[in-house]
């Protein structure tokens, strides 16, 4: 095995969010009529896809989604004009955008824990390296893996954002690695595979609901020699 490292992206890669029961709740129109299941899944993949502009803004607006990664402020303008875009009033886009940025709302998928703690059992450093702009550590908290990520590279707060190398040479730095010993595993080849430009390894998985993704991440290190405990 000549892999030092493995970084992950967090959205559609270790965690995802998810729709549950409750989202009926929020995803109604203006008339109050609930939005059809293909439309309430649109909503959902528009607030968490990685790279894909959704609409046309005016200059503030593309301001906001150009840089949304970078500020908190920026985030919440850009994902409220796109959740209105989408047909969402203004009490409910509000509603959503909140949970967009809970942390606990996010769901891991089924074997990102397996890999978490077998990963570490191996002392093979783990980084999360994420386009967000809002703190996710307490998602890891919240069930135990936040001493597992030895290095915790978010966008907001390193001022750049993937594919640009700096976001990558943040996380490899801080976990004392070399770029060309380490395997990057995300959802966007756009974004996350800019960890290539440093001579990174990638392996893509794909961001569907968790419950069809049972063990994308066991397979994608499996390619890479790495054996979990699954």
């Amino acid at each position: 095995m000549d892999i030092d490292a493995v970084l992950f992206d967090f959205s559609g890669t270790v965690f995802r969010l998810e729709d549950d029961r409750t989202w009926a709740d929020e995803l109604i129109d203006d008339d109050g009529a609930p939005f059809d299941v293909a439309a309430k899944a649109e909503v959902l993949r528009r607030m968490t896809a990685p790279v894909e502009q959704f609409m046309t803004f005016d200059a503030r607006g593309q301001h906001a989604w150009d840089n949304r990664d970078l500020d908190p402020a920026l985030h919440r303008h850009a994902y409220l004009e796109v959740l209105r875009g989408s047909g969402v009033p203004d009490a409910q886009a509000s509603r959503l955008y909140e949970r967009l940025i809970d942390p606990l709302a996010w769901t891991p998928y089924p074997d990102t824990g397996t890999v978490l703690e077998s990963l570490a059992a191996q002392d093979i450093p783990i980084g999360i390296v994420s386009n967000i702009a809002f703190d996710i550590r307490p998602a890891f908290a919240q069930r135990g893996w936040a001493d597992l990520i030895g290095a915790m590279t978010l966008s907001y707060e390193v001022g750049a954002i993937k594919p640009d190398a700096q976001i990558f040479r943040d996380a490899t730095d801080r976990l004392g690695v070399d770029p060309e010993r380490v395997l990057m595993i995300g959802d966007s080849t756009e974004a996350d595979g800019g960890a290539t430009t440093l001579g990174a390894r990638f392996v893509l998985v794909d961001a569907v609901p968790t419950a069809q993704r049972p063990r994308a991440l066991i397979d994608a290190l499996a390619e890479h020699g790495i054996r979990t405990a699954d």
